[in-house]
């Protein structure tokens, strides 16, 4: 292998993760407050947004799934379950590919909507444009593959070299060359994920890891209607 393979598939992808960690904790601990997606619904509410929103979330978080059977569970786990290499590549396919048409769809309305629309380009700035484009290069990419390689009947096995690499990343045992000869598609989705996790930090996508649960236990806030003459009150039960 060449520098530049160790550089790719070894340096990179751990300065990557050490700053998406380190990122996030220098982010919570110093920008509370801009932990946020700074949601646009305000300034536009219309069904680029409504459809959009829908889609890209609802697929990429399919997509997700997808992403921790294929590469963090090893093959073997399958084999054990009599779970076939044509039954998982059929599920792959098909339920993969129907999460990677919902995610495109919806990023493409996205992207069309935020770079349209003159009061939500100007309130998402440059960096929300940038990761908007670098997420929609990962997810076609990642797309690209399943649809234009593995269906078409491409003989790379991602669950017996990428997933192991991957795998390998985690526990400090790294084999670079897994990843040296993978097809260029799947290096460009796999570079480009890694460069996605490195900016994370810095970006709105933070708001991923702030799912509101607490609302699900917490009380309501009831209004009451004044009556006549006094002030509004309220009996708090949410709180």
């Amino acid at each position: 292998m060449t520098f530049g393979d160790y550089f790719l598939w070894l340096i990179f992808p751990y300065i990557a993760l050490t700053v998406f960690v380190l990122g996030h904790i220098y982010r919570y601990n110093h920008d509370q407050f801009g932990w946020s997606a700074k949601s646009s619904e305000f300034l536009s509410k219309d069904n680029l947004l409504k459809w959009g929103s829908l889609l890209f979330h609802w697929g990429i978080i399919f997509v997700f799934f997808g992403h921790v059977a294929g590469i963090l569970i090893p093959k073997n786990f399958f084999d054990a379950l009599g779970i076939t290499d044509e039954l998982y590549h059929f599920g792959a396919i098909w339920f993969g590919g129907a999460a990677g048409v919902a995610t495109v769809i919806g990023g493409l309305l996205l992207f069309i909507r935020r770079t349209t629309n003159k009061r939500i380009t100007r309130n998402g700035g440059k960096t929300g444009l940038f990761t908007l484009i670098l997420l929609g290069i990962v997810v076609l990419a990642g797309f690209t593959n399943t649809v234009g390689y593995t269906a078409t009947g491409g003989t790379f096995d991602y669950r017996e070299t990428l997933g192991p690499w991957f795998r390998g990343l985690l526990i400090f045992r790294p084999r670079a060359g897994l990843m040296a000869d993978a097809p260029p598609g799947f290096q460009i989705h796999v570079f480009t994920a890694f460069l996605l996790f490195a900016v994370w930090p810095f970006t709105r996508l933070v708001h991923v890891f702030s799912l509101p649960l607490e609302y699900l236990k917490r009380k309501y806030i009831i209004y009451r209607k004044a009556a006549p003459g006094r002030a509004l009150q309220t009996n708090e039960r949410r709180n």
